[in-house]
Formats: C-alpha cells, structure tokens, sequence
C-alpha cells in the first residue's frame, strides 16, 4: 500500500498544500447560509448566520428556527420528531435558536415538542439535549418500543453551557447561567446561577447585589475593547 512517507519532502509539501487549501474551500463554499438552498430549507435563519461544513445529522428542517449573526459548528446534528411521524407544516418551529449565538461541533439538539435556546447563548463541544427520553414504565415490551415521555427544554438568554453537558427533557435553565463541563441537567435552574456534577445541582446564585459564596478574585482583567 501506498505510504506518505515514500513520497519526496518537495512532492509531498505541494500534496499537502493542495488538500489543505481545497478542504478550506470546500468548508468556505458548503456552509449553510440563509441565502442558499439549504438555508432555504430552515423555517428561519437570520441575516449572517451560518452553518459549518461539514454539517451533523440534519431532520426536518421546517421545524427549524435559528435567530441572526447565530453560528452553529460543524458535526451538529439537529432533529425534530420521529421517522415515522408525520408532522403538521404549519405547525410551529419545535427547535428554536436565537441571535448571537455559538453552538460548538459535534452537539445534539433532538426535538419533539419544543427546544428553545435564547439570545447570545454560548454552548462548547458535544452538547446533547432532548426533549423527549425513552419511557421504561412496562417491563413487558422492551424500552426502545415504548413511546418516549416528553417535556420542552429551554436554555435563557447569555448563559454558558459548557462541553459535553447533557441536558434532560423538562428543563428550564435561568439567563446568565454557568452549566460546568460535564454536567447532566435537569429540572429548574435559577436565573444566575452556576450548576455542577451529576445530577446538576447549583453550587454559586447571584443574591443581594453579590455572587454567594464570593468569586475568587480575578488575577487578569479583560481588554479595554473587550465587547460589553
């Protein structure tokens, strides 16, 4: 079989540059814009949003509705109801993204009955949240031929949801929340707020004008152009 290695320092230096320039090209011309065919797909997309090439998994776009100036990663898989479903077109969207917001590669966002994700919300890498989870209440008929139990999830206006949380169906979570790394979510989560662990639980609440337990003190400050 043919190895890099065999090629010269010189031939393969050009290779290279050739498929990395190519590759950027290809992620440049196929992200989703709301101006081209696939953007048209959404049942909104706002002015200077953008989908990443290569996309994830991407299920009934109609039911689709993300807000302006919203970036989505490459790898997100977005979904809204079951294969076998057949869904009301003037229903409205199930998925509901909006402005400013940052959805980091390689998350899940599984709709049935309602996901909404406020304005200028950032989400790093492998996120998953759903609305609707496999029911085991009849132990007779096997979990994955039981219809799901479902309730809709929403995610406030400037928090930050960091990597690979999960996010569980009935969810509310409060505006300028902190949801750590690694953090399995569910039930109601208080406006400023910062949640830990597994289950989540909220461990810092902004009371009386003050964090409570106290920040640490910051050992930098941010720039002076630094966006307010």
């Amino acid at each position: 079989m043919f190895q890099p290695g065999e090629l010269s320092p010189r031939v393969r230096n050009l290779a290279a540059g050739v498929i990395q320039r190519s590759w950027e090209w290809i992620c440049a011309v196929g992200a989703t814009s709301p101006d081209d065919a696939h953007g048209r797909r959404f049942r909104s997309m706002g002015e200077r949003s953008m989908l990443a090439f290569p996309p994830g998994q991407l299920f009934n776009e109609h039911w689709i509705e993300i807000g302006a100036f919203t970036l989505v990663g490459p790898h997100v898989s977005m979904s809204v109801g079951m294969w076998n479903e057949d869904l009301d077109r003037s229903a409205p969207p199930v998925i509901r993204i909006g402005d400013r917001c940052n959805i980091g590669r390689g998350g899940s966002l599984v709709g049935r009955v309602g996901i909404t994700i406020g304005d200028d919300v950032t989400i790093a890498p492998d996120l998953y949240v759903t609305d609707h989870n496999h029911a085991y209440d009849d132990v007779e008929v096997p979990i994955a031929r039981q219809w799901p139990h479902e309730a809709p999830v929403s995610i406030g206006s400037g928090s930050w949801i960091g990597a690979g949380v999960v996010i569980l169906p009935g969810t509310t979570i409060g505006e300028h929340v902190t949801v750590a790394a690694g953090s399995v979510v569910r039930g109601d989560i208080p406006d400023r707020s910062v949640v830990v662990g597994v289950p989540g639980r909220v461990v810092r609440r902004w009371h009386d004008g003050a964090w409570d337990p106290p920040l640490e003190p910051r050992a930098t400050e941010p720039p002076d152009d630094w966006p307010s």
